[in-house]
C-alpha cells in the first residue's frame, strides 16, 4: 500500500505517531491480533479486545507482533488492548490479564464499562505496572463529559473516547447521538485532551465532519468487520451486507440469550434484529430463548445468532483488507476537507458580490 499523502494531523496522531486518525475499536471476538496489526500497518491504530483469557491474549499479542515491523529494544508495540472495567473486576483474571498486556509493551490500554472507582483503580494499576520508556496512553470511553473531565483530571487518562448511542456492540443506552456528544465532550475538557468519536461511522465523510467539529481522531468499529482480518464469520458479514440503516436495535435480548448480564446498569447492546429479539420483545421463556440461540450457534445461524452493528451498517457495502479500509476513509476524509477548504477560498475579483440587502 501507497503511504497515505496527505497526513492528517491531530493530537492523537501525534501522540500516537500515526499517519491518519482512524481507528478499529477492540470488539471482543471480533477485532485480534491480525486485524488490529493490519489497521497500524495501514497507517492507523488498532486495538484488540482483551477476551476473556489470559493465554488468547497472549496469543492474538503474538500474531500482531508478527504481522508488525521488527521494533528497536523498549517500543512499544504499535496496537491497544481494550479492557472491561467489571470483567476487570470480576476476579484475578483482571490484574493477570492486564499484566500480559503491559508485559508486551502495547502502545494503548483503553478501559470502559466499570463503575467510576473501579475505572480508576485499574487505570492505577497500569501506571504502576507499565514497562519503563514511553508512557503507556490511557483511552477512557465514555457517554458522560463530567466523567471524562474526571479521568483527565483525577485517574490520569490520556484519550477520551465520546461513545454516541449509535454505537454497535455494547453502549450507554442514554448516550445522546455523536453531534450532541462530541461538543458536550469538547466544552468539558482542555483543548490538549484528544477527543475521539465512536458510533455508527461509515466513512471517511464522517471522520471529515468530526474533525471539524473537534475530534482528534474516529473508532470504526462495524466498518471493520467486513475486513477478512476480523473474526467475524462469512455468514455475519453476509448479514451486514444485506443490512439496511434501519436494521438495529439497542437490546439486551442476546445477553440474555447467552447468559451475558454482568455488564453495569444502563448498558446494553445494538446489533441486528433477528429472531431472537422479537422472542424477547414477545416476553418469550428465558430458557427456551437460551435454548435455541445455542441451537442457532451451532449451525452459525444469524437468524437468531449475534450481529453487533451500528447505525452505519447500510452505508457499507463492501468487503476488503483492513490496511484498504483504512486508506478507503483517509482518502474519502482528505477529498471532504478539501472540498470544505474550497468553501474558503477568497471569492475572485470578477465575482459579483452579494447584493445589497443580502444576509449572506
Amino acid at each position: 500500500m501507497s503511504p497515505l499523502t496527505p497526513v492528517l494531523r491531530t493530537r492523537l496522531t501525534q501522540l500516537l505517531n500515526i499517519r491518519t486518525p482512524v481507528l478499529v475499536a477492540p470488539m471482543a471476538g471480533a477485532s485480534g491480533g491480525a486485524l488490529a496489526a493490519e489497521c497500524t500497518l495501514g497507517g492507523g491504530f488498532g486495538l484488540l479486545g482483551a477476551g476473556t483469557s489470559r493465554d488468547n491474549l497472549r496469543d492474538e499479542l503474538k500474531i500482531a507482533a508478527a504481522r508488525l515491523p521488527a521494533r528497536a529494544q523498549g517500543a512499544r508495540l504499535p496496537v491497544g488492548v481494550g479492557f472491561l472495567g467489571w470483567q476487570l473486576d470480576s476476579g484475578t483474571w483482571g490484574a493477570d490479564t492486564l499484566r500480559v498486556a503491559l508485559e508486551h509493551n502495547v502502545a494503548a490500554i483503553w478501559l470502559s464499562f466499570g463503575d467510576n472507582s473501579s475505572i480508576a483503580k485499574w487505570a492505577r494499576f497500569v501506571r504502576e505496572h507499565e514497562t519503563p520508556g514511553p508512557r503507556t496512553l490511557l483511552f477512557f470511553q465514555t457517554a458522560s463529559p463530567s466523567d471524562a473531565r474526571k479521568a483527565v483530571e483525577q485517574w490520569d487518562f490520556d484519550v477520551i473516547v465520546a461513545q454516541g448511542c449509535e454505537s454497535g456492540g455494547h453502549g450507554f443506552a442514554d448516550a445522546p447521538p455523536l453531534t450532541a456528544l462530541l461538543p458536550a465532550m469538547r466544552a468539558a475538557l482542555p483543548a490538549e485532551v484528544p477527543v475521539l468519536v465512536a458510533g455508527g461511522l461509515a466513512n471517511g465523510s464522517q471522520l471529515a465532519g468530526m474533525l471539524a467539529m473537534g475530534a482528534a481522531g474516529a473508532v470504526y468499529g462495524t466498518r471493520f468487520l467486513l475486513a477478512p482480518e476480523s473474526k467475524y464469520t462469512d455468514s455475519q458479514r453476509a448479514a451486514l451486507l444485506a443490512a439496511s440503516s434501519s436494521s438495529t436495535v439497542r437490546t439486551m435480548a442476546f445477553d440474555h440469550a447467552r447468559s451475558t448480564l454482568g455488564w453495569p446498569a444502563g448498558v446494553d447492546g445494538r446489533g441486528l434484529r433477528n429472531d431472537t429479539v422479537a422472542d424477547f420483545e414477545s416476553g418469550g421463556d428465558y430458557d427456551e430463548l437460551r435454548r435455541k440461540y445455542q441451537e442457532a450457534l451451532k449451525k452459525n445461524d444469524t437468524s437468531r445468532t449475534i450481529v453487533w452493528a451500528g447505525t452505519g451498517v447500510g452505508l457499507m457495502d463492501t468487503i476488503k483488507p483492513a490496511k484498504d479500509i483504512v486508506k478507503e476513509l483517509h482518502t474519502d476524509c482528505v477529498r471532504h476537507l478539501a472540498a470544505v477548504a474550497d468553501v474558503l477560498k477568497p471569492a475572485a475579483s470578477n465575482e459579483a458580490a452579494p447584493h445589497e440587502g443580502s444576509k449572506l
